[in-house]
């Protein structure tokens, strides 16, 4: 611990991710010899005049408030160098030279684990599939690892929480920002059954579209193998699922209900590519047999008392039922969000957003609200202020929709919070 306001430093003056902290580090050897070789000379490193500026503003003292600052909100910290930091992240190109958790980070350390992706808008087999075996892996030791998203994410994470078994989630913004808003309903859940909330981004940081793609390299190293349930053709779960076969990793593709879905034309492109079919839980518990690659990796980073969970499912009812709540709203009009004025009904929005001129071919992945944000905005640019009065929505909650849009890739943000579709 005594090294992690220089890790932290390091993050602070180049931007959390950024490969010019491993440079460095490979050039100096250490945190703390990286922070005296830039505030003295940093002559070899080849520095920027904003990262001069950077290294010029950025007093070591501020690190240590903002560990401070972190401390005081519950939020802790881990730096590469230290013993809680997850192990599957050490060997990655790029991997994170500061982590900000809530939760128990020791849950990744020592254990078999999966990463899960899916699409924000499952189907209801894709859910079922997502929690059932998911259920059955957890149930069996496994952690399940995967992004806190809206459908298939979520129902992964509570199927752990089902069988009373800690679950990571990997956030592309500050742990302590309530997004997406609709899960935060299971935050505490996670938590009581020793899950923990993982990211490299600082307290505060907003769910920007551009941390999405630098999270899902951690999500993908987490995993010991890379589950995907249900992705389209242009699904960013492909990203991680690509990211995770570079690492190495095993990736599994739930077969499709239906061969002609679009909904699962990215499972069948990964299976086309060589990606294993996923039929039961055996496929992936036989990627862990005794004296395999993952069994020797798991017993080299494997600490005493690193489990103290029970396997037993949770006394649940109906109503409580995680699966049934995720199901009732996927794909939908969040309740509290149908005050919004929709403009025209969705036949008319799904004509309009068929303009040949629009690039943006994913538009069946849209919830009904996303759509009529399209429709405002595809005629030219729209700013986010005028959006917001005119669909009689609050600015946070439109702001959430565009970030999301934006993820999808139908819209691109512009300076001046103007907003236009790509």
């Amino acid at each position: 611990m005594a090294e992690i306001k220089y890790w932290l430093w390091l993050a602070m003056v180049f931007g959390p991710g950024s490969r010019r902290i491993w440079e460095t580090i490979s050039f100096c050897g250490t945190a703390m010899e990286a922070y005296f070789y830039l505030t003295t000379d940093g002559s070899a490193a080849n520095l920027t005049d904003a990262e001069k500026r950077a290294i010029d503003s950025t007093d070591l003292s501020k690190a240590a408030e903002h560990i401070e600052f972190c401390r005081r909100k519950g939020i802790s910290l881990v730096s590469y160098d230290s013993k809680d930091y997850p192990p599957q992240l050490r060997h990655i190109y790029d991997p994170p030279a500061v982590l900000y958790y809530r939760g128990n980070i020791s849950c990744l350390k020592g254990t078999r684990t999966v990463t899960t992706v899916g699409t924000r808008h499952a189907t209801n087999y894709g859910l079922e599939a997502a929690h059932r075996v998911c259920a059955d892996l957890a149930r069996n030791g496994f952690v399940i690892v995967s992004g806190f998203a809206l459908g298939s994410d979520i129902a992964t994470h509570m199927a752990a929480v089902s069988v009373n078994r800690p679950t990571a989630c990997v956030l592309g913004c500050g742990v302590d920002v309530d997004y997406p808003r609709d899960n935060i309903v299971y935050r505490d859940r996670i938590l009581n059954c020793g899950g923990v909330f993982i990211s490299e981004y600082p307290p505060g940081t907003r769910p920007l579209p551009q941390n999405f793609p630098k999270r899902n390299r951690i999500l993908a190293a987490l995993g010991m193998v890379t589950v995907v349930f249900e992705a389209s053709a242009r699904s960013g779960s492909l990203i991680t699922a690509d990211l995770a076969a570079t690492h190495g990793r095993e990736v599994f593709s739930l077969p499709p209900a239906d061969i002609f879905s679009k909904a699962f034309s990215g499972n069948i492109e990964l299976l086309r590519w060589g990606a294993t079919p996923l039929y039961s839980i055996e496929d992936v518990m036989e990627c862990f047999l005794i004296g395999g690659a993952l069994d020797e990796e798991i017993r080299s980073e494997q600490t005493a008392d690193i489990s103290t969970f029970g396997y037993e499912s949770s006394l649940r009812t109906d109503r409580d039922d995680p699966l049934e709540e995720i199901k009732a709203t996927a794909g939908k009009v969040r309740p509290r969000r149908q005050k919004a004025k929709t403009g025209k009904k969705s036949p008319e929005i799904q004509e309009e957003i068929k303009d040949e001129k629009n690039t943006f071919t994913a538009k069946d992945e849209l919830t009904e609200l996303q759509r009529t944000i399209f429709s405002k905005i595809k005629n030219g640019t729209a700013h986010a202020d005028a959006l917001a009065q005119e669909l009689g929505m609050n600015s946070d909650e439109l702001m959430t929709e565009l970030t999301e849009l934006e993820i999808l890739g139908a819209v691109r943000s512009l300076p001046g919070k103007m907003y236009e579709i790509l």
